[in-house]
């Protein structure tokens, strides 16, 4: 089964690190990342740039509505997933207990319900 470890935390300046707490989560989240690939559940990691960087699109008014920045003005941000292919949810929520993000932040499990592979969407009966 495939889950996505979503990831939320504050983002800079919400949070004030020094060089060596960066440095240390860097490599925190290497750890992370090596063990998930070690153990063959890794699918993909991605961190993604600041809530700065955002663009969020709707075309719920019927037109076009383009906005910098995220769509909810929050505390934590989304700030990146690993996407896991593991047994069952309590292999998850083990992967998402040994997640760096989840010591100051909130590591948002969700199953996946499809996914597009090969030209086929997997998963859509």
């Amino acid at each position: 089964m495939r889950y996505a470890l979503l990831i939320h935390y504050p983002q800079p300046p919400a949070i004030n690190l020094s060089e060596s707490d960066l440095n240390a989560g860097k490599a925190a989240f290497h750890a992370y990342a090596k063990a998930l690939d070690d153990a063959g559940v890794l699918r993909s990691a991605e961190v993604l740039q600041t809530i700065s960087s955002a663009t969020s699109v709707s075309a719920k008014q019927g037109r076009l509505q383009v906005q910098d920045g995220p769509f909810a003005d929050t505390k934590e941000a989304f700030a990146g997933i690993f996407m896991l292919d593991v047994p069952d949810l309590d292999a998850a929520i083990a992967w998402a207990e040994k997640c760096p993000a989840a010591q100051w932040g909130t590591v948002e499990i969700r199953p996946s319900a499809v996914r597009f592979v090969d030209g086929t969407w997997v998963g859509m009966d």
